[in-house]
């Protein structure tokens, strides 16, 4: 699958040898800049609470892109309202992300190639109020705040850059990138609870503005993360008992339409998710993990297609 995020490139000058050797390698400054960007709208995806792109390792090559571009997410989080008589709901998501451009930079009318590693970590939290619209239906604002950080390491590729380097260098040689962001979400809440059956459904849209804080001078960032997001769930008996509870099995369906920055980054619009697993209940027991479930999900959208396996628990 390939990423939208275009390789950093300069035509060679065609200055004479003894302009460029005291120029350095140079890198488009313009375009740096558009990967800081591109680097917060990846860093989108990773503050929002979604099944579908709670895990994500990419490969990438194509025909827009040239060299290593791998990009990994991995996603932790959880949500849940406090009581029914206090009605707040409290939401928290931390994730950590590594991306791997290749940058190609200019010394006149050599040009080389410079791979390195891009890794950020990202924490969101939400406060929202649950509004009661029937038994089983809730509508549900949220105020959402987040904090990020993308630390860039030439490492063992700095040889290739030499030592004429300067500022074009500066974000991408041990340079970081902070962030903060502030939006928020609403959702509509559909939980249903039968004594053979129980059905949750979630309708969700966030809108999240990210940008840049107290970074290194070659680059600001900001992304703007938009997204809607269906979730359903329905749990039903096996048959069989473990823990003095049955054993469920687990039906899960996800849909998440991408906007904003994220819209197109990655190569994909949409994700769909479909699951099936098991429930182990173990609230007879004092305990303080309630519930432990096991679900195996494929992923499909446009241009992309994968497999994963979540574990969630429920206190």
């Amino acid at each position: 699958m390939r990423l939208g995020i275009w390789l950093l490139a300069m035509a060679a000058c065609g200055l004479p040898v003894s302009a460029w050797s005291q120029q350095g390698l140079r890198l488009n400054r313009d375009d740096l800049q558009k990967r800081a960007n591109g680097v917060l709208a990846l860093m989108s995806f990773s503050i929002v609470p979604d099944i579908t792109t709670s895990s994500l390792s990419i490969n990438s090559g194509g025909e827009s892109t040239s060299g290593s571009n791998e990009f990994f997410m991995t996603q932790l989080g959880g949500g849940d309202t406090f009581s029914d008589s206090f009605p707040v709901y409290l939401e928290g998501v931390l994730a950590a992300s590594r991306y791997d451009p290749t940058f190609v930079a200019t010394e006149g009318a050599e040009v080389r190639r410079i791979p390195t590693k891009w890794n950020s970590i990202s924490a969101t939290g939400g406060i929202g109020w649950d509004f009661k619209l029937t038994d089983e239906l809730k509508l549900r604002p949220i105020f959402n705040f987040s904090l990020g950080k993308v630390v860039s390491d030439l490492g063992v590729a700095s040889r290739y850059a030499g030592r004429q380097t300067g500022k074009d260098f500066e974000f991408l040689d041990r340079g970081s990138l902070n962030a903060y962001g502030l939006g928020g979400s609403v959702m509509l809440d559909y939980e249903l609870s039968r004594p053979g059956y129980e059905v949750d459904v979630e309708l969700r849209y966030s809108d999240i503005r990210l940008k840049s804080f107290n970074s290194s001078a070659a680059v600001r960032g900001r992304a703007t993360a938009q997204s809607a997001n269906l979730w359903a769930r329905y749990r039903a008996p096996t048959g069989i008992v473990l823990l003095q509870r049955p054993l469920r099995y687990v039906l899960e369906l996800t849909h998440s339409e991408f906007l904003g920055d994220q819209r197109g980054i990655l190569g994909f619009d949409r994700l769909t998710s479909i699951g099936i697993g098991l429930e182990l209940d173990s609230s007879a027991y004092n305990m303080i993990i309630t519930r432990t479930r096991l679900v195996g999900r494929y992923v499909f959208g446009n241009n992309i297609s994968g497999f994963s396996v979540g574990l969630a628990v429920s206190f």
